[in-house]
């Protein structure tokens, strides 16, 4: 299993897994993108970089998923595969992730709810015995 929804009230709520970091943060991502799209009307014509670094993989985790929405906000660029990267030096977390996806067309793309922000409630990532697991919210 990737990841799955939850009831919530106003928000989209889910739960996303990897059996590494790079994987949870790919899936989390996937669960975004699936909130704004369906990922299979969609093609990867565009690649578009995301690289930041934070303090915490939380954080790191909150800025990456931000930065989603924001691209769909200012580019028009919505994504359904991503090669992604997590390193950690010195205490602190990088991702290089390369997003691949294509602008918005609304006569080819089955859009879904319109992410507005991940929020800071409840947000948290968590290492099990054997994979990792993260929590998210979305504003819609």
């Amino acid at each position: 299993m990737r990841y799955k929804f939850f009831d919530h009230t106003a928000d989209v709520m889910f739960e996303a897994y990897g059996n590494d970091l790079d994987e949870l943060f790919e899936n989390a991502a996937l669960a975004v993108e699936e909130i704004m799209v369906k990922l299979s009307t969609l093609g990867n014509k565009s690649v578009y970089t995301i690289k930041l670094s934070a303090d915490s993989l939380e954080d790191l985790l909150y800025d990456f998923l931000s930065e989603l929405i924001f691209v769909k906000d200012t580019e028009g660029l919505l994504f359904n595969k991503f090669e992604i990267n997590i390193s950690e030096k010195n205490n602190k977390y990088s991702i290089n992730a390369k997003c691949f996806g294509e602008i918005i067309d609304r006569k080819k793309h089955q859009l879904n709810a319109d992410a507005k922000a991940i929020t800071k409630h409840k947000f948290e990532i968590k290492k099990t015995k054997d994979k990792y697991i993260a929590h998210v919210i979305v504003d819609i």
